[in-house]
């Protein structure tokens, strides 16, 4: 009688699996839900809006429930049909999920737009603005909970930042005061909140602002909420290369205590085209903030890594305007993204993307390429990694657009061909070696560890985990990491 042989064979510095460990095959999952919400943009489907219609996006886990707070931002939006059918518009969006994946739209926050910030931008911009409320961020405190916000005119410095409590999530919702309001004459813009707790001095921190001027940084009183010194605007913290023209927006500040280090995401470019995020740390809630290359977030240069940005893979027409998010961690301590995404090619629909956030070994953030369905953690062998991969090289966008306020002009919320960061194929083969002999890969198992040659470049450290293929409906092998120029490489095992 013959024996069955286990082989263990090495190349490259790959471990291949023996008998024992069965190679991983994608497996066909269904999406959760459909991209194209169309069928249920009118003003009467609301209830079905659980994951539609979600614009700058604040998430926190509160109770029972992840609560996720937006702007109210809507497809196709009537306010005569609302009218008539008793749907509020324009007062934050309300949902909440146990799980991540299904989603609950419960309603709006406010039953309308604060009297006070009403006043202010309308009476400090001719009359205009203040038609909904922007960018709300969630914070609890005691036994209580902040609902931060902002009442803005599009395209000006006049804007009012203000605050809210409850004493649940879900409302009702006590106005407690103004806390940044901002004018022509002001350097910055009060818009796009974001707060937290500094875990040594327990003081608390805003980061706010936008392409006029920049981002501040303004300290508040924990007691209130609102600033330690009345009327104080705070102090700079980021500014592009090109902030006359170029778009900067939604800091999002969170802070990780292994590495003891806080995170300042921020969003780049138009909202509904090349909208891609930034993020720049420091070992202090007030910054300074430095990137990848060492340099401060507040000198006039374009900063890295970039971690999201207009992408698309094959059997899919892409999203566009990936960006202003909202950083988190579950109850196991796991982190993730949420933000918008735009459906391509009109870049109208509004999807909620939410991803898995990974800490790099030299400790940056690294985002999963693909969207969260609450698939099963794995380990991976070497040889569940040959096979045919898309890998997408995640770029900043090269094309020059004229643009008002840092925003695209009217027209033009198309991506041009230039801006996309569009999928390659690559096959790794089961002797460490690439297709058409451009490289080689290796894998170390127990780091799940993935490094190859990408267009003759050694990228290395590529994070290695199990998630959901979307456009293929499937679960499969990703991976997520930088490449040495502080821009992410993204991938998935398609066969």
């Amino acid at each position: 009688m013959g024996k069955l042989l286990c082989v263990v064979v090495m190349s490259a510095g790959i471990l291949f699996a023996g008998c024992n460990s069965p190679v991983f095959t994608p497996v066909a999952s269904p999406n959760p839900w459909q991209d194209d919400y169309s069928a249920l943009s009118s003003m009467d489907n609301y209830h079905s809006w659980g994951t539609y219609n979600v614009h700058d996006p604040s998430c926190c886990k509160l109770g029972d429930y992840y609560y996720m707070y937006s702007t109210d931002a809507i497809l196709g939006e009537n306010r005569k049909e609302a009218e008539e059918k008793n749907v509020p518009l324009g007062f934050i969006q309300v949902r909440r999920s146990k799980d991540l994946v299904k989603w609950e739209f419960i309603g709006w926050a406010f039953p309308e737009i604060p009297h006070e910030a009403v006043e202010w931008v309308r009476s400090h911009a001719d009359g205009k603005g203040a038609t909904n409320i922007w960018a709300p961020y969630i914070i609890p405190f005691g036994d209580k909970y902040r609902l931060y916000y902002c009442v803005s005119a599009f395209g000006l410095k006049t804007s009012y930042i203000g605050l809210a409590e409850s004493a649940s999530p879900e409302g009702p919702w006590m106005q407690r005061g103004c806390v940044v309001k901002t004018d022509a004459t002001s350097v910055m813009n009060a818009i796009d909140p974001s707060i937290i707790a500094d875990s040594a001095t327990g003081k608390w921190w805003m980061h706010y602002g936008s392409f006029f001027g920049g981002l501040y940084c303004v300290e508040l009183n924990p007691e209130t909420g609102l600033p330690v010194q009345e009327g104080d605007q705070g102090h700079l913290i980021a500014r592009r290369a090109t902030y006359w023209k170029d778009n900067l927006e939604a800091p999002e500040i969170i802070y990780n205590p292994e590495l003891k280090q806080y995170y300042l995401f921020v969003s780049y470019d138009p909202l509904m085209t090349t909208y891609n995020v930034r993020v720049g740390r420091s070992d202090k809630a007030e910054g300074p903030f430095v990137d990848y290359f060492g340099v401060e977030l507040k000198d006039t240069t374009n900063n890295f890594p970039i971690l999201t940005a207009p992408y698309r893979f094959n059997n899919h027409p892409g999203w566009a305007g990936t960006a202003h998010c909202a950083v988190f961690t579950s109850d196991e301590g796991q982190y993730f993204m949420a933000h918008q995404g735009r459906l391509s090619p009109h870049n109208q629909m509004m999807d909620i993307h939410l991803r898995q956030v990974f800490f790099t070994s030299d400790g940056w953030p690294v985002v999963s390429p693909e969207r969260y369905t609450g698939s099963a953690s794995r380990k991976f062998s070497a040889a569940d990694i040959v096979g045919e991969w898309e890998i997408i090289r995640v770029q900043e966008p090269a094309y020059e657009r004229q643009l008002q306020a840092g925003q695209i002009l009217w027209g033009e919320g198309q991506l041009k061909n230039e801006e996309w960061n569009v999928s390659c194929t690559l096959s790794l083969k089961k002797d460490g070696q690439l297709d058409e002999n451009k490289g080689y890969w290796k894998f170390a198992e127990r780091g799940q560890l993935l490094s190859l040659t990408l267009n003759g470049e050694y990228v290395d450290n590529l994070l290695v985990f199990a998630g959901h293929d979307w456009e293929n409906e499937t679960e499969t092998v990703l991976f997520t990491g930088l490449d040495s120029r502080g821009r992410s490489v993204w991938g998935k095992r398609t066969k």
